[in-house]
């Protein structure tokens, strides 16, 4: 059986459009049994005198740099964009042997085979139409890349070898890092100037990836194989929303027209949806004329500082809430406002 056809065989949950599969990106399909640390690679955790190593830590989201708050409540601080998968294999010397392949079909678009040019360490990125939009998934840490740019691949279709490249990672630790991401802007390497910041990658920087929950997609379409990928976003609870300057339609939702809610006739500014992560999850052209983004709803919270929740996008507590530079930074990538 080849490669692609065992991924298949392993998990495979219909079609994303009529004729695409969509699959993991290893053998290793843990993931949907009662023993997820067999999936999960897990971090070293030192935290209040004892060490640790949870494998909780290589799911998506604040699962990172714990925090205790109020003297009773601990938290994760440290947002984690994507998952860690473990290794089923591996040589005498303790190196994975597992092979990666694509989680559904499309196009090479990134290739990166210097480790010291990014955290991902050597990585590539694949280009995805769904629903006519462009969508991409992001595979690090790999020990070997074996496709080329530009390459057409199938669900399954090899991509490399897994690995520990990337800063802070080491043998034991060995796992790929998967994303399933929206593109911000096409105007990064503008923006990644006007910042003074070094780009290596172009567009396929991951600064101007936005990553959403592929953990939680690959359960939800295993349950729901009819399950698109807007309806997934769309089904994101959301966190806060912002409303900010913009006349007719900002690139961002040419590029995912599935993502705006109402008429952008006579737009003047939008008010945008974000989850917890920054993931933005709706746009809602307005008619309203603001001169400066602003925050117009926010999920309450008495005990947890918005910034802990928000990957410091937003600060305040409770009701009150105000865009950090960090957010601010992300709504006008998002409205390519630089």
């Amino acid at each position: 059986m080849s490669f692609r056809n065992l991924l298949l065989a392993v998990v495979s949950f219909g079609s994303l459009q009529a004729s695409e599969d969509f699959c993991l990106p290893t053998e290793n399909d843990f993931i949907f049994s009662n023993h997820q640390e067999r999936f999960y690679m897990h971090t070293e955790r030192f935290f209040e005198g004892e060490a640790s190593k949870p494998w909780m830590a290589g799911c998506y989201g604040y699962v990172r740099n714990m925090r205790r708050i109020n003297n009773n409540l601990v938290i994760g601080t440290r947002f984690h964009e994507g998952i860690d998968i473990k290794p089923l294999k591996r040589d005498t010397n303790n190196n994975p042997l597992d092979r990666i392949g694509a989680i559904s079909a499309g196009k090479v678009v990134h290739v990166n085979t210097v480790s010291s040019k990014s955290n991902y360490g050597r990585y590539v990125v694949v280009e995805h139409q769904w629903e006519k939009t462009k969508v991409y998934s992001l595979y690090s840490h790999l020990s070997e890349i074996t496709c080329q740019l530009d390459q057409k691949v199938e669900a399954g279709g090899e991509l490399g070898i897994m690995g520990y490249s990337g800063r802070g990672l080491n043998r034991e630790r060995s796992h790929l890092h998967l994303e399933l991401n929206l593109l911000i802007t096409t105007r990064y390497d503008e923006w990644s100037k006007a910042n003074g910041m070094i780009n290596h990658h172009g567009i396929f920087n991951g600064i101007n990836l936005s990553g959403c929950d592929i953990g939680q997609f690959y359960h939800e379409k295993k349950s729901n194989p009819e399950l698109q990928f807007s309806e997934f976003i769309a089904s994101q609870p959301v966190y806060f929303k912002v409303l900010t300057p913009g006349k007719g339609t900002p690139d961002f939702v040419k590029r995912y027209p599935w993502i705006c809610h109402g008429d952008t006739k006579d737009a003047q500014s939008w008010e945008i949806s974000f989850s917890a992560t920054g993931f933005p999850v709706a746009f809602k052209p307005s008619t309203r004329k603001v001169t400066k983004p602003y925050i117009t709803s926010i999920r309450p919270s008495e005990e947890i500082p918005h910034q802990y929740q928000t990957r410091y996008l937003v600060s305040g507590i409770g009701n009150r809430a105000s865009l950090g530079s960090n957010g601010l930074k992300l709504v006008n990538m998002l409205m390519d406002n630089f």
